[in-house]
């Protein structure tokens, strides 16, 4: 009878999940942490209650105790004992005695322990990974490749230490130098999302840690379990270098959150999360003079020009769209076509997402190629964004729909007959949902893409050059990653990560977005034996 129930729906699944507690359902036990087909779990050094607070000792978190699900199924993996603002002051008191010795440390040394937490990450790259697909919901593939992130930014950090340095500038005054150095700031927050758990920890810490800074980690409350296994790999390294605790973790609910922002112990505060709650982080930063990093939401577009190569374009939109069931910031979530190639394009896109429907299952099974979405409220969320884009006259081409399975899975849905600026259309969902357009030319479907409040990510698909560099230009897409010919989903780490407007302007990952986590001094020194004013000036 049970057996027949769990096939009706999530909600019901959940029920049923909550009247058992602890008895076996279909044999199964509560907690997967608990069952052979979940190894990996123990192998990361994970039980049936974990520790949420790291301070230098792992301790239990006073704030109670916070059940990790599984989005595919609704059923618990473990539970996590979550911190308190009494646990959390002991981790930035942790993290502000630790610095006083890690920024005395020379850069390349620091950078070898960055080399060495990259090593072991990759020892653990597919346990990790999967516990990311399992409590997140991404599939295996990218669950994996999340974890693969952590590691190239540990490899991008030990060349960094070698590399990272100021300059040196001529002075107008004889026997003057002018030079410039980059020195750390101190503890570094780290508040980060859901939907990446592991790697936007991992772009941040590697190089916070790398010019000299401490860092102090709150993941997602929902995925707690990635939080609190990545800190043990990460910890592991740092206990054998015999270093001070320069990683602490304090996961917590929202108390934990605003204690961190608002405590001047912490320097800088990179935040990833809604732009309603990064305005918040943002204000507050600036009324303590403190700094952040924010990296907030997406309402990322894709256009596809008249002269556009189709197979490769299609491709783009079709992972863009529904990759990581349309929880990544830098989502595809509006479609700009040229109305020459609009219907054949629609059609062939329809097809694809029926033929996605036969690879929906549990993100740990290698024949899924596409999972739930992470719980009821996002399931919720869609739903009441599908029913406002019909209620504006929006079209569903596919989808619009809850799949009826046990976990939290919604069908890929395409909506076209929309005006371009429509208010749902201009809020991000974050969902597997695209909007479709037809643009007439280039410079319309350039004014769409910028249109919106955010300004992550953009692509445009075209074999033309002058199309190419116009969509490059400053007249171009108004976004802080701007792609051709290649999706505007996902990034890789050699480049600064971020976006303008609404998005919140931070940068990640590479290039000099190091330059972020570290203070600037401008320095002049002179070697002569007089002492000359700057703009020739005498004062006598």
């Amino acid at each position: 009878m049970i057996g027949t129930l769990l096939q009706r729906g999530p909600k019901l699944n959940n029920v049923i999940c909550k009247i058992l507690g602890a008895r076996s359902m279909s044999g199964m036990t509560k907690y997967l942490v608990e069952e052979d087909n979940f190894a990996f779990l123990r192998d990361l050094g994970l039980q049936r209650v974990n520790n949420g607070v790291y301070n230098g000792e792992w301790v239990a978190g006073t704030a109670g105790k916070v059940q990790s699900i599984d989005p595919a199924s609704g059923r618990v993996i473990a539970e996590v004992a979550t911190g308190s603002e009494q646990d959390l002051e002991r981790c930035l008191t942790a993290g502000v005695a630790a610095y006083q010795e890690w920024k005395k440390i020379p850069a390349p040394l620091r950078g070898d322990v960055i080399r060495q937490i990259g090593d072991e990450l990759r020892k653990y790259r597919e346990p990790l990974g999967k516990l990311v697909a399992l409590e997140m919901g991404k599939i295996l593939p990218e669950g994996v490749g999340e974890v693969q992130e952590f590691v190239d930014i540990c490899d991008y950090a030990v060349g960094l230490s070698r590399m990272f340095g100021g300059a040196i500038f001529p002075s107008e005054r004889p026997q003057h130098t002018i030079l410039e150095k980059w020195n750390p700031l101190g503890l570094v927050g780290v508040i980060s999302a859901f939907n990446f758990p592991c790697a936007v920890f991992g772009w941040n810490a590697a190089i916070a840690l790398t010019v000299g800074n401490t860092v102090l980690w709150k993941g997602a409350p929902s995925t707690s379990l990635v939080s609190v296994a990545t800190t043990k790999i990460v910890t592991d390294v740092i206990k054998r270098n015999k270093l001070p605790p320069i990683v602490t973790l304090c996961q917590g609910g929202e108390d934990v959150g605003k204690r961190m922002v608002s405590d001047e112990r912490i320097r800088l505060m990179s935040f990833t999360g809604s732009t309603a709650v990064g305005r918040t982080v943002g204000i507050e930063m600036q009324r303590r003079f403190g700094r952040c990093l924010l990296e907030l939401g997406g309402n990322n577009a894709l256009i596809i020009n008249e002269d556009a190569p189709q197979e490769m374009a299609l491709d783009a939109a079709f992972f863009g769209c529904i990759g990581t069931a349309g929880q990544r910031c830098t989502t595809t979530r509006r479609l700009i076509i040229h109305a020459k190639l609009y219907d054949s394009f629609i059609a062939k896109l329809v097809k694809r997402y029926a033929s996605l429907l036969k690879r929906v299952g549990h993100p740990l099974d290698s024949a899924t190629l596409y999972g739930p979405v992470h719980n009821q409220q996002a399931v919720d969320n869609y739903l009441q964004t599908v029913q406002e884009a019909v209620a504006l006259g929006g079209k569903v081409e596919c989808g619009g729909k809850v799949i009826d399975r046990a976990g939290f899975f919604v069908e890929p849905t395409i909506i076209s007959n929309l005006p371009h600026d429509a208010p749902v259309v201009k809020r991000e969902t974050f969902a597997p949902i695209v909007y479709v357009f037809k643009a007439s030319n280039l410079q319309e479907a350039i004014s769409w893409n910028n249109e919106v409040d955010q300004g992550l990510s953009s692509s445009l698909f075209t074999n033309n050059i002058q199309s190419a560099f116009e969509w490059l230009g400053e007249s171009g897409s108004d976004c802080g990653i701007v792609n051709i010919n290649t999706s505007p989903s996902g990034a890789e780490i050699g480049g600064a990560f971020g976006g303008e407007k609404h998005t919140g302007g931070g940068r990640e990952s590479g290039s000099d977005a190091w330059k972020q986590y570290a203070r600037r001094s401008t320095i002049t020194v002179n070697h002569s034996t007089d002492l000359p004013l700057a703009q020739g000036i005498v004062f006598e």
